[in-house]
């Protein structure tokens, strides 16, 4: 049997599952462009093939969706997370006849676009996305519904407006710092949308946010991402929920989707994905930290996750130049 080095000290702020989730899919929310309004107007986008986000720092605006359930009212203060795979138009009434966006927006290089009679504004509005690296990003899209919209009346909204007043400034200031600043801020305002979505989130699809939501699972898993290392036992699991082990066995399945032995492979082997993109760290050292007693076994729990043992996996996927191994599907359940 393979003599193992002691498990590496995890980074700061692992264990957090919203944390990690976001480390691991490389989530980086980025605001690129800024509106003003005035009057009547509908601006029609292409679907942009990736997450969306668009807040209101001022005024109304309507989001239309094609495909997807009524128009949406956005009102000052509110945000909206949505998938990128269809056409959306955003609006003053969202049964006006809408011009193309992109041609009046590649026209100009200026952080903000204005429409409608000059010198005049009736709402103002920010617009950005959200990169997600390969590796991670069927763990953050898997988990979310096709539109989150975090209203002005929830608890995160007092937080939320002043963000989206100082990223407006930002946005708009000439100094020093200036795009460092908004980058932070859209991190910022990303992670408060899924803050409130997490308080709704008892009606998603199975998966890792809907298990989080959940008040008996959610500590069971507080200790499997505490400590993924350990082979937690379906007993120790359910008496943190306060559940009996049929009721718990049953009840995480409902809401994550796999049993909590799957849940725990499929969340190591994440950790594994990241850790050999992202550093150097020495195959034993990371089947140590990751709770396998031997290097071979967890090489064969690797291959059989991926396809590729450890080594050949890091080597392939530094190789390749992407932020992701597009033929692993580990995990998708999360």
């Amino acid at each position: 049997m393979d003599v193992l080095p002691p498990p590496l000290p995890r980074p700061p702020g692992w264990g957090d599952p919203i944390a990690e989730m976001l480390e691991l899919a490389g989530a980086r929310c980025v605001l690129t462009r800024g509106f003003t309004f005035a009057g009547h107007w509908a601006l029609a986008f292409p679907a942009p093939g990736r997450l969306k986000i668009h807040v209101v720092v001022e005024g109304v605006t309507w989001l239309v969706i094609e495909e997807i359930g009524k128009p949406i009212l956005l009102e000052a203060g509110e945000a909206v997370v949505f998938a990128g795979d269809h056409r959306y138009v955003l609006a003053s009434d969202p049964d006006l006849a809408p011009v193309e966006a992109l041609p009046l927006l590649k026209a100009t290089t200026e952080p903000f676009h204005h429409t409608g009679a000059p010198g005049v504004r009736d709402a103002v509005a920010l617009g950005g996305h959200i990169e997600l690296e390969a590796a991670g990003k069927d763990l953050l899209l898997g988990a979310l519904p096709p539109v989150m919209h975090m209203r002005a009346s929830t608890a995160e909204a007092s937080a939320t407006c002043w963000l989206l007043h100082q990223a407006f400034h930002e946005m708009r200031a000439d100094r020093s710092g200036a795009s460092f600043a908004a980058d932070h801020l859209a991190q910022l305002l990303f992670v408060q949308v899924l803050r409130t979505y997490l308080t709704e989130a008892h009606t998603a699809p199975s998966g890792l946010l809907r298990a989080l939501a959940d008040a008996q699972i959610a500590p069971a898993l507080t200790l499997m991402h505490g400590d993924p290392s350990r082979a937690w036992s379906l007993a120790e699991l359910a008496r943190a929920s306060a559940m009996s082990r049929t009721s718990f066995a049953d009840r995480f399945r409902t809401v994550a989707g796999v049993p909590p032995v799957t849940y725990l492979y499929n969340w190591r082997m994440r950790l594994a994905r990241h850790s050999l993109w992202r550093d150097d760290t020495p195959v034993a050292a990371l089947a140590s930290s990751l709770g396998y007693v031997s290097e071979s076994a967890f090489s064969s729990a690797f291959k059989r996750s991926t396809g590729m043992a450890p080594r050949h996996y890091r080597h392939a996927i530094r190789a390749s130049g992407v932020r992701g191994h597009p033929g692993d599907h580990s995990g998708a359940v999360l």
